[in-house]
């Protein structure tokens, strides 16, 4: 551990340079991190906080089912005799509004029935339950963007005029602020024709996007689906009917994938360089008895304080990089999921230190007592 620990003082200058790359490196990676789950909070916050198990979608979306499912009352009511568990309907739709103070915002509409379980709680004003049919209530995103309890909110091309009643917590869906609001007003902002006023019950189709089945339905959702022309998913499979959900994890899982293999290239790169220059070193040790347990030893150790040093720093880093973006981009990077995300890349940079031992091992004592003269 001595001679390790000297090697490491006499050769600052390379392994900081290494130090620094591994820096960089895990501090690439939990950025990239960072950004996937706060990406994907942004995506299906709204889907992750719903209390259901299951959604049940009309048989004929088979992408984007939240944007392109409709089912009718006549299929709810099937459901309900045939599941056997507690459901409501939902609707979802992504739309665009302006208070009376001039905040222009986008939104994304929920439509619950009041009573039902889907029904938010509120962290400020009232909710839903005992209010009037033009109420919404907001999440914390909206709140950001200079919509108050109390606003009148006119969605736009429609004239529909909501009353900003309460505020729930931070939610979004397809990375847009969610807003909960009636069925049935969901339907009139979901089916009227812009300029229509529609209101009257009967211009208003009685659809909506989904059921949410509060538990697992007691019969075969394959039956179920067979017999009623619905797709049934599991809330976890649903998130992949938000928008761009897939692409997005698909995407900066790639390119974290690309990092952990770039980790250990590039520390086995450095280490095996470093052995080569140091075999006449090796050679010596081999030759006053150092077995060859204690070179691995010695290198791994080495390779260790490299790797973990740095990849320290690049978790501090990436750390400061999440508080210094706030808000402003979707960033969020869970102490637990920093955790994990540096163990892997301390692991993999490790990994490449295996490339070098060989050479380790290979020293030859002979080589320093003139075998090569």
């Amino acid at each position: 551990m001595f001679l390790a620990l000297l090697e490491l003082r006499a050769a600052r200058g390379r392994f900081l340079l290494m130090g620094s790359v591994v820096v960089l490196v895990a501090a690439l990676v939990g950025i990239v991190s960072g950004f996937t789950t706060g990406l994907g909070d942004d995506t299906i916050s709204a889907l992750r906080r719903l209390p259901a198990s299951q959604f049940v979608f009309s048989s004929d979306a088979r992408s984007d089912q939240f944007a392109r499912s409709l089912l009718d009352e006549r299929t709810a009511a099937a459901w309900r005799k045939d599941a056997d568990t507690d459901m409501t309907p939902l609707g979802v739709s992504i739309t665009r509004g302006t208070t009376n103070r001039g905040a222009e915002v986008d939104l994304a509409a929920f439509g619950v029935e009041p009573e039902s379980f889907l029904s938010p709680s509120v962290t400020q004003g009232d909710d839903l339950a005992d209010a009037s049919a033009d109420s919404i209530v907001m999440s914390a995103g909206l709140a950001d963007e200079g919509v108050r309890v109390g606003d009148t909110l006119v969605i736009d091309r429609l004239g529909i005029k909501l009353h900003v009643i309460g505020l729930t917590e931070r939610s979004g869906y397809g990375h847009v602020p969610a807003a909960y609001v009636p069925l049935r007003t969901w339907q009139r902002i979901r089916f009227s024709a812009p300029g229509s006023q529609a209101s009257a019950a009967t211009e208003i189709p009685d659809q909506f996007s989904a059921l949410a089945l509060r538990t697992p339905a007691k019969v075969s959702t394959a039956d179920l689906d067979e017999r009623h022309s619905t797709t049934t998913l599991t809330k976890e499979k649903a998130y992949e009917a938000a928008p761009g959900y897939t692409g997005e994890r698909v995407t900066m899982n790639s390119i974290q994938v690309f990092l952990y293999l770039i980790a250990p290239l590039v520390v086995g790169a450095f280490f095996a360089v470093w052995t080569v220059q140091r075999q006449p070193e090796l050679a010596l040790l081999r030759a006053l008895g150092a077995s060859r347990r204690r070179l691995l030893a010695h290198t791994v150790l080495q390779a260790a304080l490299v790797v973990v040093l740095g990849t320290v720093a690049g978790a501090v880093l990436a750390g400061a990089v999440g508080l210094l973006v706030g808000e402003q981009v979707p960033f969020s990077l869970p102490a637990t999921t920093l955790a994990v995300t540096m163990c892997t890349v301390a692991a993999v940079g490790l990994a490449g230190t295996a490339l070098t031992l060989r050479r380790v091992t290979a020293a030859d004592p002979l080589t320093m007592l003139g075998a090569n003269r």
